[in-house]
């Protein structure tokens, strides 16, 4: 670059360059008719599109978001899934953790700095507003002059999501209500957006349904013959865990959630909703074709329609479909590879980051589903949670301690007589606002214990993220976890970091992390139904290390 060029840069971001630019941009979130599956709905877009406008920037950049809030009748927050916003914990965007909703007309500004590089998201973070189309990807390379333990051609990103017809109000009101209306499986699985929901359905509304809309033609991703691509995956599905494969082609795992990976080749990733990965794949099939794209719903008996896409050989048309059948993907109620490939992904060689060899302190966390007055809800250690009306980062800041429950939840369950393979004797639960409070820098050891729903015979798999920090995972199990032999062979040598991680049906997955970064942390399931019915918990640490709060996070509860 030339001295003018570097001149011009400097001046006009006002900021050094060794310091990373300053990435400004100005959206607007409203309601608009939509049609991503052929199906005419209100969807959330921002900037009039969903997924959203992409973040694409290098590490080090500080990112500024003007967010004016144009839904007329919501409130609304949007979460930077998977940046840790190491010294702005208050612009994490979670709504009622961190700040209070930006209301009907308001302009909200968001500031941090994107502080390593990686594939990560963005998402709303308010009621279940996720699933009315507020997402999008953010895209993080490395320093000018850096390189990458891997090469490739070009560099792709993707988002699959899964798609209801239903409004979230229509949602909300069944999950809340008595007898309870359970959302149901997915219409459709979008991938970038869009998807297929067959508009012959009996009983579809005459109008609604346009199987020749534009907006709802496969998504198609362009690629050469010979040519490596690195593909960024991410989900933000609301209930599914997938199955995504691209037919005829192997994929090298290389990145998971901003982590690199020692590489491993699969047939079919499977991935869970927050997760993100990056895969290696070389174009090298026979290009007078194109080929499937194809994300299946595993771990749940559903009936929805797997999602497709193209893969698209230039100089072949990109709506060409392929002359195959889509590949049928894995059987949903197949455990044992999505457990061997959670078991597979090691960091990779050169890029390990160190875990603590002890813990401070452990918190085992049992996955229930119970009733609280006749509610159906979801619960940690037989407490599920609700949000306050004053964020927590405020009530503690000022020291709002009637704000909300100052009993923390239990540590533990009763390891010795609870069995995980049935119903509960007792299915009946306790509602909490009380959170975790630890030491600033102290070790915590988190494991999930799954078990059975109150269904009999029903477990499910939750995918659990962690604000604010990164974890390493230091294994999986079937079965009840065993405080005393399972830690044995806790992975010490080259866990992976991640923000997100499933525990699968019937077992247990263990996590450890620093608590190094002054703030106030949501940890929950990220199936939106589930969070919202009380599946999450709240950690603070090192809050007396914070300066003022900024005055734009306040105004609701007791502020």
């Amino acid at each position: 670059m030339n001295f003018l060029a570097c001149f011009v840069l400097i001046c006009f971001f006002t900021v050094p360059l060794v310091e990373g630019r300053v990435r400004h941009y100005k959206w607007e979130a409203k309601y608009e008719f939509k049609s991503p599956d052929c199906y005419k709905k209100l969807a959330i877009t921002v900037n009039g599109k969903t997924p959203g406008p992409s973040i694409v920037a290098q590490q080090g950049d500080t990112i500024i978001v003007e967010l004016k809030n144009s839904l007329l009748t919501e409130n609304v927050a949007i979460h930077w899934h998977g940046i840790r916003q190491i010294g702005t914990p208050w612009f994490d965007g979670t709504e009622g953790v961190t700040q209070c909703p930006i209301l009907p007309g308001d302009t909200f500004v968001y500031k941090f700095i994107v502080d390593r590089p990686g594939t990560y998201l963005y998402h709303a973070h308010y009621g279940m507003q996720r699933e009315a189309g507020l997402y999008g990807s953010i895209r993080v390379s490395l320093p000018e002059g850096e390189s990458e333990p891997f090469s490739y051609d070009y560099d792709r990103s993707i988002i699959l999501t899964d798609w209801y017809h239903a409004s979230t109000y229509e949602q909300v009101a069944g999950l809340s209500s008595i007898p309870f209306v359970w959302v149901g499986e997915p219409q459709s699985i979008l991938i970038q957006g869009k998807g297929r929901f067959n508009c012959s359905t009996p009983g579809i509304q005459a109008g609604l349904c346009n199987a020749t809309n534009p907006e709802c033609t496969p998504y198609s991703l362009t690629v050469i013959h010979q040519k490596t691509y690195r593909l960024r995956i991410g989900s933000l599905t609301v209930l599914s865990a997938l199955s995504f494969e691209i037919e005829g082609h192997n994929m090298t795992v290389v990145e998971a959630d901003g982590h690199y990976v020692e590489p491993f080749v699969v047939k079919n990733l499977f991935i869970y909703s927050g997760e993100t990965y990056s895969i290696l794949i070389t174009a090298d099939q026979d290009p007078s074709r194109n080929y499937w794209a194809s994300a299946k719903i595993v771990s749940r008996n559903s009936n929805t329609t797997n999602g497709l896409a193209i893969f698209n050989y230039y100089p072949n048309h990109p709506r060409r479909y392929p002359p195959t059948v889509p590949p049928p993907g894995p059987r949903w109620n197949d455990t044992e590879p999505r457990l061997a490939q959670s078991i597979a992904i090691k960091s990779r060689q050169g890029y390990i980051h160190p875990p603590p060899q002890t813990s401070d302190r452990e918190i085992v966390m049992l996955n229930t589903q119970n009733r609280i007055n006749g509610n159906v809800r979801w619960s940690i250690n037989n407490v599920s949670h609700n949000l306050p009306y004053t964020p927590y980062l405020i009530a503690l800041k000022y020291n709002l301690t009637h704000a909300f429950d100052p009993s923390p939840p239990p540590d533990g369950y009763d390891f010795a007589n609870y069995d995980i393979y049935s119903v509960a004797k007792n299915v009946n639960a306790t509602t909490s606002t009380g959170i975790y409070r630890n030491k600033l820098n102290t070790t915590v050891d988190i494991i999930l214990q799954n078990a059975n729903t109150i269904i009999p015979n029903n477990s499910e798999t939750h995918p659990w993220h962690l604000h604010g920090h990164d974890f390493w995972v230091l294994g999986y199990g079937k079965g009840k976890f065993d405080i005393t032999k399972d830690p044995k062979n806790y992975n010490l040598v080259n866990p992976i970091m991640k923000n997100t991680v499933p525990v699968h049906p019937y077992g247990w997955t263990a996590l450890r992390f620093r608590a190094d970064n002054p703030g106030v942390w949501a940890f929950h399931c990220h199936i939106e139904s589930h969070f919202f019915t009380g599946m999450g918990v709240i950690f603070e640490e090192g809050i007396e290390k914070l300066g003022s709060l900024p005055k734009s996070i306040m105004g609701c509860g007791d502020t």
